[in-house]
């Protein structure tokens, strides 16, 4: 059977603007499925490759593919829908197969507006899509999907989901097959060398209002550090990976295993051949202190830090857990041991200003770290904060819920003047950066990394492709007014996410609320049986005239 992996053609001017990044996400289904028996696996990056509409067709045609399967995040969902639409089109005969977070919990929506798609996997793909495709080889298709797990289709007027499928449990069977990649096309530009994104665990405990990885992963697992290492080190020695970034949400939560992870890294010598980077969160690195010179020996050199907000309402807003001065504190232990920071700053809820701008252009510039972001906040429709705010929401075009568009639009300011604002905070901090730090501020590594991160913003900018700000039509303050988004309006609004779906922290929640119920039930017999027994010591009243 042939197999016809595609990566949807979609930019919008963000995480891009660093390199070119390869699609993990192909590599940890198609090993399995190697494993399995399924050795005929074609893969198209259609967006590192820029593969128009018509060029997929033609190779769609050339290869004749049984089965044609997508992912997608929700900004590439009408991509990874077009896709699949083709292979309704150029192949018809071809099993058609979506996943990714978007459609895991928003399938009714994406089943109902793109008929050509014949199932969603649901969750981790690995074991679901094992199941899956042995399914369609021995021709039990459709014949036996109500038996599988993980899986939406539409039957008849219907649309059905399976039970929802376990997680993997087994983190060793996590073995990606990197081959199915072509690495000439994976870059990060800052210093000119292959990029890979390998896994060390999955699943995050905290639960941060506006995030949707801790939902989609359900429970936190991790991977021995030693399979991770090999992984790596096949990377570089036979793909020549110079530079890694840790996919997780947070791999330092397991501060044991994390340690045992660098210091594999450190006994085969790999530090002095690939350099890496993660996110992660502001109170690890407090944990962490004395420890931060280790993790720089064992090559970590970048760690972008959720710092979010300026204000510690913000802060508490989305549920993040930390202090305004933990942020500025964790900055100056990353710099003095020699570990670039990146600080992350979510902006453009309804209550933002440009004061509260202004305010967080000075914190960054007061923390100094070496590099600053600052996202659109997006309303990502299945996490918490979205059902506290969807009433505000206007916008329902999912392909600009990229992080760089300003999807809501605050009380205060209008859309055009919101990334006007943010615009004037990169201005200013990497312009200062230019001028007196990036040039001048130590040697060797450390200089030449932070010109390369210079480099990426410049011809980004040079471009017009940063911010998607040449779609946008943003040339200065003077034409802040005058910007076009591109919105489908046409777009309805989201449908409600799927609540067939539990995490760690559902059921944390369940249990915290099911002991709080007892404790109030218990409370209340408690007082009824001290009444009663007040009731039976008072004597009985005797009224005298």
């Amino acid at each position: 059977m042939r197999i016809l992996f595609v990566h949807p053609n979609y930019r919008s001017g963000g995480a891009e603007i660093a390199g070119t990044w390869p699609p993990a996400w192909v590599a940890y289904l198609s090993g399995p499925l190697k494993r399995a028996g399924f050795t005929d696996i074609h893969f198209i990056d259609a967006m590192t490759e820029e593969v128009d509409d018509a060029e997929l067709e033609r190779r769609m045609r050339e290869l004749q593919p049984d089965v044609v399967g997508t992912t997608s995040i929700t900004p590439s969902i009408y991509a990874a829908e077009r896709v699949l639409e083709i292979a309704a089109l150029t192949v018809p005969k071809a099993v058609r197969v979506l996943g990714g977070v978007h459609a895991t919990f928003m399938y009714k929506q994406v089943l109902t507006e793109a008929p050509h798609i014949d199932v969603i996997v649901r969750g981790e793909g690995e074991e679901i899509a094992v199941e899956l495709f042995t399914a369609i080889s021995e021709g039990r298709w459709p014949r036996d999907r109500a038996t599988i797990k993980g899986l939406a289709y539409r039957e008849l007027d219907k649309i059905v989901a399976t039970p929802a499928a376990d997680t993997v449990k087994d983190m060793s069977t996590l073995k990606p097959d990197w081959d199915v990649l072509d690495w000439s096309l994976y870059t990060y530009l800052p210093l000119g060398t292959r990029v890979a994104i390998p896994n060390l665990a999955r699943g995050c405990p905290f639960t941060c209002s506006f995030c949707s990885q801790w939902k989609f992963w359900r429970d936190y697992r991790i991977r021995d550090p030693k399979d991770v290492v090999d992984e790596i080190e096949e990377l570089h020695e036979k793909h020549g990976v110079g530079f890694f970034i840790l996919a997780d949400e947070e791999p330092t939560i397991n501060r044991k295993k994390f340690i045992e992870f660098c210091q594999e890294l450190i006994d085969r010598g790999l530090p002095a051949k690939v350099k890496w980077g993660i996110n992660t969160r502001v109170t690890d690195i407090y944990r962490d202190k004395e420890l931060l010179p280790f993790y720089r020996k064992a090559g970590l050199v970048h760690v972008s830090l959720g710092t979010e907000a300026a204000a510690q309402m913000k802060l508490d807003r989305f549920n993040k857990e930390t202090k305004v001065e933990e942020n500025k504190q964790a900055i100056k232990l990353l710099r003095d041991a020699d570990i670039f920071v990146e600080a992350q700053f979510i902006v453009g809820l309804d209550n933002e200003t440009p004061e509260t701008l202004e305010e967080t252009y000075r914190m960054a510039w007061d923390w100094q770290p070496d590099l600053a972001n600052w996202a659109m906040y997006t309303p990502w429709p299945f996490t918490p904060l979205f059902e506290e705010i969807k009433d505000q929401v206007e916008i329902h075009d999912f392909s600009k819920y990229n992080f760089v568009t300003p999807i809501m639009k605050p009380t205060a300011m209008e859309r055009g003047e919101l990334l006007d604002g943010v615009m004037k905070n990169y201005r200013r901090f990497y312009m200062q950066k230019a001028l007196f730090h990036y040039p001048w501020r130590g040697t060797g590594f450390r200089r030449r990394y932070l010109l390369g991160c210079l480099y990426a913003f410049l011809r980004a900018g040079f471009k017009r492709t940063f911010y998607d700000l040449g779609k946008a039509g943003y040339w200065g303050p003077q034409t802040k007014k005058q910007l076009d988004w591109h919105f489908d309006t046409s777009r309805e609004v989201a449908a409600e996410a799927a609540t067939d779906w539990q995490t760690n922290a559902d059921k944390a929640a369940q249990a915290a609320a099911r002991r709080e119920a007892v404790r109030k039930q218990m409370k209340e017999r408690a007082e009824d049986r001290r009444e009663e027994r007040a009731a039976e010591r008072q004597p009985d009243r005797i009224d005298v005239d």
